[in-house]
């Protein structure tokens, strides 16, 4: 697949099919994802992948399953998404996030090395770590879209970081940016319509 066509058929996916899926072909996803850039070349980031519904089970045993439709508009007015394509993203996600990861062949957790407080950096720079590992998943990403695989991701609410360290047994030291689902999509997966951005008008020539 072309670089540009990778870049262009990747979406976040929250509906599988139940596949199994070989641990060469993870194994190749989460090398692509070492590749990514690193702001001090060590690239200390681990990767915990779970296949055993057990385990997965027990993980996601804190997010909630579902949310009423009460509460789904409290959250719309809540957070001010107030444009239409924005929320129709928000009213297929919010209900999906515990589906969307129960239902993955499999989980993938990056664990970055955690040297300062990310919660509260002494300044900008501090954060160079953790904006790393992020270029690390999104290199994930599109190695699993060029796989004909597909992903979503959950960053941790409340809790949620502590609870899968005590299930999963990370050190102390080790941080917890977000879960990443990991399957092939289901044949009706549903594809959220994208905001439509005009590139020349985001783009502006030495001065703004």
């Amino acid at each position: 697949m072309d670089f540009y066509e990778v870049i262009e058929k990747r979406r976040t996916i929250r509906d599988f099919e139940s596949v199994e899926i070989n641990d060469d072909i993870i194994e190749r996803i989460i090398g692509a994802g070492l590749k990514a850039p690193t702001n001090d070349h060590m690239r200390d980031w681990h990767f915990i992948v779970l296949k055993d519904k057990q385990v997965v089970l027990k993980l996601l045993d804190v997010i909630p399953k579902g949310i009423s439709d009460e509460d789904m508009e409290r959250l719309i007015k809540d957070w001010n998404l107030n444009d239409p394509t924005q929320q129709a993203c928000y009213r297929d996600a919010v209900p999906k996030q515990y589906r969307m990861l129960a239902d993955a062949s499999a989980i993938i957790i990056p664990l970055l090395k955690q040297k300062v407080d990310i919660m509260k950096p002494a300044n900008l720079s501090h954060l160079n770590g953790f904006a790393s590992i992020w270029c690390c998943i999104e290199n994930i990403f599109l190695a699993a879209t060029a796989e004909g695989y597909a992903c979503n991701l959950r960053i941790p609410l409340g809790d949620e970081d502590k609870h899968a360290r005590k299930v999963l047994g990370f050190p102390e030291d080790y941080f917890m940016p977000c879960l990443i689902g990991l399957g092939m999509p289901s044949k009706d997966a549903k594809i959220v319509e994208q905001k439509e951005i005009n590139l020349k008008e985001r783009i502006h020539n030495n001065m703004w």
